[in-house]
């Protein structure tokens, strides 16, 4: 079941399936309101949460705490 994107808090860690590509992550800051910036967990790169929905949420769209 899907968390809504209002729920995250900075440092809890997620997992994003979206088009069938899967992102865990962990929200680092939140500099304004509705924008997160993330680091994910394989790669250790940070980037903001809205490059991985910008294009839509598709129907294997879930948002999940770890």
């Amino acid at each position: 079941m899907a968390i809504s994107l209002d729920n995250l808090r900075r440092g809890k860690k997620y997992r994003l399936t979206n088009y069938g590509e899967t992102h865990e992550f962990q929200v680092v800051e939140m500099p304004q309101e509705e924008v997160y910036r993330v680091k994910d967990l394989l790669t250790l790169e940070t980037y903001l949460l809205n490059d991985l929905i910008k294009y839509g949420k598709g129907k294997d769209y879930d948002l999940e705490e770890l």
